[in-house]
C-alpha cells in the first residue's frame, strides 16, 4: 500500500484504463485475506459493460481513490429509475466500496457519491448494492473466515466501522445459511414429505423448453417475493441475462419446480459455487486457467453450492402446503447434489426477519454462518 502521507485525491472513472484499475483494485485491499476469491476479470469486464441489462433503467457513476499514482479505494453511486417508479422514495444507492482502512478515504469516497446523488435529486442514500438487490448486496459484517459464494460479497472487518463513522446506519440485515448436504430429514420434515407426495409433482428444468421455463421461474420468484424489504422485478432482459449463467453453469436437476394441480407452484435453483473453482487462478483465464474451469466444474465438480432463487407462491405461503413445496424442492436437489459430489450448500441470502423461512431453515438444521448489512443515511 502507499504511504498515507501521499495526498488523497477522487477521480471519476473515465475509459477503459480507469475501469481497469476500479476492477483491480481488490487485488490490493485483499492481498493479506485467504478468505478472498479473486474474481474473474472477463466476468468483471461484462458485468460493468453497457451489456449489463442493469444499466438500461439505471444512472451511475464511478470514482476512484488515489494516493500518488496509485488507487487505494473504489466507489460507485447508482439512480434506479425501477425502484423509483416501485417506491418513489427519492433513494439513490452507493456500492462497490473498498478502501483501505483510513478514515480520510471512507469520508472522501462516501462523500463523493453523496454529492452526486443529491445532484440526481435524491435525498437518502443506501447501500452496499453492486449493483442492486437481484445481485450483490449487503456489507459483510459476520463470517470473515470463511470464502464467499458465488455472488455473494467479501469486506475487511474495518469497513462496518468506517461507514458507521461517515453518519450511516444499518438498516437491514441479510443472512447466509449453510447446510451439509447429507443432514438427515427431522421427523417433521418426513411427516411433511410423506402428507404431500400425492399433492404436489416434483420436477426439473426442460432445458428444450427453455424459454417457457424461464418465464415460469420469473414469474413464480416475482409473486413469492413481491412483498419482501427491498424488492426490485427483473427486466425481461435481466432474467434472460440471468438464464445465459443457468444455461452455461447449471445442471437441469439443479433448478427444480413444484406443480399443483398441474400449475407452477414454487421453485428453487442452484448454482454450483464457481468460487471454489477459480479460487487459485487470481482473476485469469488465460493461458491455462479455462481449462482447470472447465475442468472443476465439468468433470471434478465443486464441493459446495449455493440456492441463490427459491420462492413458493404467495398463495401457499405460511400454509402446510407451502411448507411441503419447500421442503420437497430442497429434498430433490439435496439428492442430485448428493450423487454430484456436493458436501455443503449456502441458502442466502435471507432477511433476517423473515421467521417462516428461518424457523423452516432451523428444522433443516441449517445455521446462518455469515451476516450482511445495509446500511442508509440522509443526504
Amino acid at each position: 500500500m502507499p504511504s498515507t502521507a501521499e495526498p488523497l485525491r477522487i477521480a471519476t472513472v473515465s475509459g477503459p484504463r480507469d475501469l481497469h484499475r476500479f476492477i483491480r483494485v481488490p487485488w490490493s485491499i485483499y492481498a493479506e485475506d485467504p478468505a478472498w476469491v479473486p474474481p474473474l476479470m472477463v466476468e468483471r469486464r461484462d458485468h460493468f459493460s453497457q451489456r449489463n441489462p442493469y444499466f438500461a433503467h439505471a444512472r451511475t457513476c464511478f470514482w476512484l481513490a488515489y494516493r500518488g499514482a496509485n488507487p487505494v479505494g473504489r466507489i460507485s453511486a447508482q439512480v434506479d429509475e425501477l425502484w423509483e417508479s416501485r417506491y418513489g422514495d427519492a433513494t439513490g444507492f452507493f456500492g462497490m466500496l473498498e478502501a483501505e482502512d483510513e478514515a480520510e478515504t471512507f469520508h472522501a469516497l462516501l462523500g463523493t457519491a453523496e454529492a452526486w446523488l443529491r445532484d440526481q435529486g435524491m435525498s437518502r442514500i443506501r447501500g452496499p448494492f453492486n449493483f442492486s438487490s437481484n445481485q450483490e448486496c449487503g456489507l459483510l459484517v459476520e463470517g470473515y473466515d470463511t470464502p464467499p459464494m458465488i455472488m455473494m460479497g467479501h469486506a475487511r472487518p474495518y469497513y462496518a466501522d468506517r461507514i458507521l463513522a461517515e453518519g450511516y446506519k444499518g438498516v437491514k440485515d441479510l443472512l447466509a445459511y449453510r447446510l451439509a448436504t447429507d443432514f438427515p430429514p427431522s421427523e417433521f420434515m418426513r411427516v411433511v414429505l410423506a402428507k404431500a407426495s400425492g399433492i404436489a409433482r416434483i420436477r426439473p428444468l426442460r432445458r428444450s423448453r427453455w424459454k417457457e421455463e424461464l418465464q415460469i421461474l420469473r414469474d413464480i420468484f416475482e409473486d413469492a417475493w413481491s412483498t419482501n424489504w427491498g424488492f426490485i422485478p427483473f427486466t425481461e432482459e435481466e432474467f434472460q441475462h440471468l438464464g445465459n449463467s443457468l444455461r452455461q453453469w447449471v445442471e437441469d436437476d439443479f433448478v427444480q419446480i413444484a406443480e399443483v394441480d398441474g400449475v407452477p407452484a414454487a421453485m428453487i435453483v442452484v448454482f454450483p459455487n464457481l468460487n471454489e473453482a477459480i479460487r487459485d487462478l487470481d482473476g485469469r483465464l488465460l493461458p491455462f486457467g479455462w481449462l482447470k474451469l472447465l475442468w472443476r466444474l465439468k468433470v471434478a465438480f465443486p464441493q459446495t453450492a449455493r440456492v441463490p432463487l427459491m420462492g413458493v407462491r404467495k398463495r401457499y405461503q405460511g400454509s402446510a402446503l407451502g411448507t411441503a413445496l419447500a421442503f420437497l424442492l430442497i429434498e430433490r436437489v439435496r439428492n442430485h447434489g448428493l450423487k454430484r459430489g456436493v458436501r455443503e450448500v449456502e441458502l442466502s441470502w435471507i432477511l433476517e426477519d423473515n421467521m417462516p423461512m428461518r424457523n423452516m431453515l432451523a428444522a433443516l438444521g441449517s445455521i446462518p454462518y455469515k451476516r450482511y448489512r445495509i446500511y442508509e443515511r440522509t443526504l
